[in-house]
């Protein structure tokens, strides 16, 4: 009888292994993720430590679908389930390479750490960096739509490129951004980037927060004042205001957008070159908030045009 048991208790063991083990879209630390893998895998995923939590918005309010192929988010449009699933599997890679991907800005012991960071997305070392700052409109951050995508194609095309997981409130996410340009100026020997004529990124919230620390400078929030950006890229926000000490800036909307007026944007981007300084617009017919890089739409290519403007500030 006790032979019985110990045979019966060995074949449940091994049917439940094998059912966890070919559960559909699991990722173990030698496989893939795919469209079907499971947020809460991703989130959990030994590789990715205790910052996996991070990829994905913290308050789940913001975010629908358990899988990497139904997520959607808050005020976004046009999220392409193969560029989540390249997202997760470019980390997935690097770190199994023994890359770096996430850097705290904070010291461990604040507790402002447990909700910020750097993810970084590397290019050719010693090459220009670019902070991408997701929208979220200061409730979330919308990384996984608004940053990360445009991170790592800037990193495709050489760049170093960091998206920033912020503290959601306005005055708080430009502390963080400042934090994590000082934290770049600081740390440039061990990250391998020009810290040289870089840019900041964003979209909607985040587009505010470029913004804003290109006219203000990291002094304005707490941080030592290091150089400020040598381009500003904006996406769908309305901001109006105008100091006459914006740095060179580029903007794109779409005419749908019922978020961000896209003549709000234009009449800012005037008031820009007006008083001298570099700057550009695209509204993109038809486009309604959030279309991130733009992929299958009228915009595509858009940050082709935008890194055009970027170098050409530098040079």
């Amino acid at each position: 009888m006790k032979n019985f048991y110990f045979i019966a208790m060995l074949l449940l063991f091994f049917i439940l292994s094998l059912s966890f083990s070919s559960r559909k879209g699991y990722a173990d630390t030698h496989d893939k993720f795919n469209k079907d893998t499971a947020i809460v895998d991703v989130i959990n995923h030994p590789l990715f430590n205790n910052y996996g939590r991070l990829i994905f918005p913290l308050d789940a309010n913001y975010y629908n679908g358990d899988t990497l192929g139904n997520l959607s988010l808050t005020w976004y449009s046009n999220i392409k389930p193969a560029r989540t699933v390249e997202i997760i599997n470019y980390m997935l890679a690097q770190v199994k390479q023994g890359n770096k991907i996430f850097y705290s800005i904070y010291p461990e012991s604040d507790t402002r750490a447990k909700s910020t960071g750097l993810f970084f997305f590397r290019g050719k070392a010693g090459a220009k960096f670019a902070v991408c700052n997701a929208g979220g409109g200061f409730a979330y951050v919308g990384a996984m739509h608004d940053s990360f995508p445009h991170a790592l194609e800037l990193s495709k095309k050489g760049y170093n490129a960091f998206a920033l997981i912020y503290r959601p409130g306005a005055e708080t996410a430009c502390e963080d951004l400042a934090r994590a340009i000082a934290f770049i100026h600081e740390n440039a020997k061990e990250l391998e980037v020009d810290v040289r004529n870089y840019s900041l990124w964003g979209g909607s919230a985040g587009a505010r927060m470029a913004a804003w620390l290109g006219t203000y400078g990291t002094g304005a929030f707490g941080e030592k004042e290091y150089a400020r950006p040598a381009a500003v890229i904006m996406q769908y926000t309305g901001l109006s205001e105008v100091t006459g000490r914006e740095p060179p800036t580029y903007n794109c909307v779409g005419t749908n957008d019922g978020i961000a007026n896209y003549r709000t944007m234009q009449n800012r981007i005037n008031k820009i070159k007006a008083n001298g300084t570099d700057a550009m617009i695209e509204i993109f017919k038809g486009l309604s908030h959030g279309f991130g890089l733009g992929e299958g739409t009228v915009a595509e290519g858009w940050l082709d045009r935008a890194v055009d403007f970027w170098t050409r500030q530098g040079k």
